[in-house]
């Protein structure tokens, strides 16, 4: 087993977990929004995404399909469809509660109590497509398996890389989402439900944006070639 390539894998996948992204902005609104089981289990639905996507990284499919003008470019257009209706999803939620601060005040005896709660496992599931339909993910796992996993590697190494990434995904995500679902967190982030929502919002949309303009530019440069 190459433990240098894995410490090598571990580092890169750590930074990029810490990195602002769709995966980031969901856990930390089902954190302060939700139950703590419910975010912990969105964190469990990324790290099952990661998972996937190295499995399929290791299979060769995720090489596939980039190589595949069609079934990329529908791949795409899903991952931004989704996280553009995620991101419309929260600025809706934002603009609803922008509205309701207009009325007379109310007396809010949980940080949750305003916010409709969903159970553990369509957190789980948004957490999983979150991750699972992000294009960004895939082209992250394609670069970072072809460059430190060639076929040299031995079978135990690119199991322990499976199992090495979707541990510090959950235990990153899992983290995140015990810290911020906290009642006393949840009760000081309460009045900034509103922003985390206009943040989570503008993150997918952005994403969402970029990757459609990406597509756009990649098929005009295509039909002007």
């Amino acid at each position: 087993m190459d433990i240098t390539l894995l410490a090598s894998l571990a580092v890169i996948h750590i930074v990029a977990l810490m990195s602002p992204g769709p995966d980031f902005a969901i856990v930390v609104k089902m954190a302060t929004q939700q139950t703590r089981l419910t975010a912990v289990y969105c964190a469990l639905g990324i790290a099952a995404a990661i998972l996937v996507h190295t499995l399929l990284s290791l299979l060769g499919i995720s090489v596939m399909i980039q190589q595949s003008p069609v079934a990329y470019i529908v791949v795409q257009l899903i991952g931004s469809g989704y996280l553009a209706w995620m991101g419309f999803g929260a600025l809706t939620s934002a603009f609803k509660a922008l509205k309701l601060k207009r009325q007379p005040a109310q007396v809010v005896t949980s940080p949750i109590d305003n916010v409709a709660q969903m159970s553990s496992f369509k957190g789980f599931k948004i957490g999983l497509y979150t991750n699972l339909l992000n294009p960004k993910a895939l082209i992250f796992f394609i670069t970072l398996f072809t460059v430190l996993i060639t076929p040299q590697v031995s079978f135990a190494t690119k199991t322990a890389a499976a199992i090495v990434l979707f541990s510090l995904s959950f235990i990153w995500f899992g983290l995140l989402a015990l810290v911020l679902s906290k009642p006393r967190i949840q009760q000081k982030l309460l009045a900034a439900n509103t922003i985390i929502d206009l943040l989570v919002g503008i993150i997918f949309i952005a994403f969402a944006v970029t990757i459609a303009s990406n597509i756009a530019s990649n098929i005009m440069s295509q039909w002007l070639v």
